[in-house]
């Protein structure tokens, strides 16, 4: 298969090794920046990986729809455009992956996050909070991952209406605590607190190859698909 990264930095490549190691071809590497996206005009792809930077997400992805290539991102800190984006990609009939981490472990994880969110709405007493710690060069706070699992608590915890980064100024909201510590792939954890006592799930990642692995397999798995899909998708027969 012959796959396009959008986006050259550390996860990038990480990711063409991966891809290497799977007996793919890595068809063209682009920058972050919108100028360098004009090479994939010269040569034919069968899947795109975006991993850039919030700021070009967006045009990134789009310019692959444009061109017909199905593309997975996995890019944060660029969210508030992704209606628009979805609405772009099925307006062109293209095909359009997102997951704010493709860690195979980390979606478990988020299954999990779940199922105790709706077992802790039946429990009187407890506060929630989530902290996540990634590497100083993480440029968007709180993560993608971070907020998926906000996301995923206020679909069942009834007491939460929102979430905000720490210190929240509403007692509804979600406290999300991110701090940017070297060298730190990722921690992510869930804590629910009482004067009884304290119940804690953490996901700590230990490289970046969890990350790389789920985004190559995804590729794998992409082509022919249509349509805006997520890891439910992927997961979920």
């Amino acid at each position: 298969m012959r796959i396009a990264l959008v986006g050259y930095g550390k996860m990038g490549k990480t990711i063409e090794k991966t891809a290497l190691s799977r007996g793919h071809a890595i068809s063209a590497r682009v920058d972050a920046d919108p100028s360098g996206i004009k090479q994939l005009e010269q040569s034919n792809h069968d899947v795109a990986i975006e991993f850039s930077v919030p700021e070009f997400a967006s045009a990134n992805i789009q310019k692959c729809i444009d061109l017909g290539i199905p593309v997975l991102s996995g890019t944060t800190g660029w969210l508030q455009n992704k209606k628009s984006v979805d609405e772009y990609c099925k307006s062109k009939n293209g095909t359009f992956f997102y997951s704010s981490n493709y860690s195979l472990g980390v979606n478990l994880f988020f299954k999990l996050n779940e199922y105790l969110a709706k077992r802790m709405n039946q429990c009187p007493g407890y506060e929630v909070l989530v902290e996540e710690i990634h590497h100083t060069q993480k440029k968007d706070a709180p993560s993608g991952t971070a907020i998926t699992l906000a996301e995923g608590i206020l679909k069942h915890f009834e007491k939460k209406s929102g979430w905000a980064l720490y210190p929240r100024k509403n007692e509804n909201e979600i406290a999300i605590h991110s701090k940017r510590i070297d060298p730190f792939p990722g921690q992510h954890t869930v804590t629910y607190r009482s004067a009884i006592d304290d119940i804690e799930i953490r996901h700590t990642a230990h490289s970046r190859e969890g990350f790389a692995l789920g985004a190559v397999m995804v590729a794998e798995w992409l082509p022919g698909k249509k349509g805006v899909l997520n890891m439910d998708d992927y997961l979920i027969p």
